[in-house]
């Protein structure tokens, strides 16, 4: 019996393209309510179709997993692991996490709900400490300590290319919504700790990569200084389909910030995609396990 399984959701970012690089990793597939029909990422939902809904009006709905097709993958990896250390999208964002720690509770000693706060290619990176945590020899119990313990030592930086689909979420208000078009606004926002909050607003595509820039750097050198010098800090870029844009700006991150690794460039997962929209770009700075 292998000691450790990892499972995320499909929120990570990790796909099934993903899996052939990582052993013992397990991913729950996402669903989505899409004019009245259920669909799952990755599974009969591609990035492809899910952007051609989008933008062709399409009524979508974030749901969560059923916890039964949870629960059925934690009795079947049980047969094969002795623990598992399962790590879904931040507490703040779904009540994913919460309703997987409730029916972990019949599972004490073997299956352990991480609420991490974290999505995207930050919940990615966790992900990868907790194989790094394995290899190293530590239990289910020390890494959900740790993850937990670090979960806030992360930033996520958005420039939202259109706010369309922040009116259509109820985000912003429709008047709010139609100044911003008017202006050519583009709105930044943030995540610290799980909550997406709004950070700035500029009026072009250049002022918003450079802004992002400049509030990452400040978190390097300020809430995540010590973490930097001991190399404990990971950059990541995440888009929703702009992966041209989102390569220019990994370039550019990587000539402004030399000393801290880009670890991912990756498209944004589709929950939160579906709330902002095409031409997303996203920054990212994360501690890691070294």
């Amino acid at each position: 019996m292998r000691k450790i399984a990892v499972v995320v959701d499909t929120n990570s970012g990790v796909t099934k393209k993903d899996l052939e690089a990582y052993s013992d990793v397990y991913v729950v597939p996402m669903p989505f309510m899409i004019n009245g029909e259920e669909y799952f990422e990755e599974i009969n939902l591609t990035q492809k179709d899910f952007y051609n809904l989008l933008e062709n009006e399409a009524e979508i709905f974030t749901s969560q997993p059923s916890i039964g097709q949870v629960v059925e993958l934690w009795e079947n990896l049980l047969k094969k692991y002795e623990q598992i250390v399962h790590i879904p999208m931040s507490s703040a964002l779904s009540k994913t996490c919460e309703t997987a720690q409730n029916f972990a509770k019949d599972y004490e000693g073997r299956v352990f709900v991480v609420d991490n706060k974290r999505i995207s290619v930050t919940l990615k990176q966790s992900m990868e400490d907790a194989l790094k945590l394995i290899d190293k020899g530590n239990s289910a119990q020390e890494i959900k300590d740790y993850l937990e313990k670090t979960s806030l030592d992360s930033s996520i930086y958005i420039m939202v290319d259109t706010l369309k689909y922040l009116k259509r979420g109820g985000r912003i208000t429709p008047a709010a919504a139609a100044i911003g078009t008017l202006l050519k606004i583009k709105p930044i926002l943030q995540i610290q700790g799980g909550k997406l909050d709004s950070f700035a607003k500029v009026i072009n595509d250049k002022l918003a990569r450079a802004k992002m820039i400049t509030a990452i750097k400040k978190d390097l050198e300020t809430r995540f200084k010590d973490f930097k010098e001991r190399g404990e800090m990971e950059l990541a870029i995440a888009y929703t389909k702009c992966q041209e844009k989102a390569e220019a700006f990994a370039k550019q991150l990587r000539e402004e910030i030399p000393d801290v690794e880009l670890k991912f460039v990756d498209p944004l997962s589709l929950s939160i995609s579906c709330h902002i929209g095409p031409g997303a770009l996203a920054v990212t700075a994360a501690r890691v396990v070294r």
